[in-house]
């Protein structure tokens, strides 16, 4: 539980640091410049604890491809970006990558 902990706020302050790179205009407003350099440093920090514990194939492919595909959803939402069915079925498939990867971690 401790791991998955991790990870998620490392993917969490991913979404923040690219959702606030997103709104700093070509890091032309402090604030959101700002929030991007805090919140990629502790993703990263948070990464790099969980891969004391974790195999790096694992938590690279969640971190990537969950941050990827709920990117997505993110840029639906706030910055009204389009979800077209086959980006919709690529973030499908990246979840199902994820899942995979980690269901094949598991197994060894």
């Amino acid at each position: 539980m401790h791991n998955a902990l991790l990870l998620g706020s490392a993917i969490f302050f991913e979404l923040i640091a690219t959702s606030a790179l997103k709104a700093s205009d070509g890091f032309t407003r402090p604030l959101p410049a700002s929030l991007t350099v805090v919140g990629y440093a502790a993703s990263f920090y948070l990464l790099s604890l969980t891969l004391k514990r974790m195999e790096v194939s694992v938590v690279y492919a969640i971190w990537s491809g969950a941050g990827t595909a709920l990117m997505a959803l993110v840029g639906y939402f706030l910055f009204s970006e389009q979800l077209p069915p086959l980006k919709l079925a690529s973030i499908g498939l990246i979840v199902l990558g994820v899942v995979g990867l980690n269901l094949a971690g598991k197994s060894t």
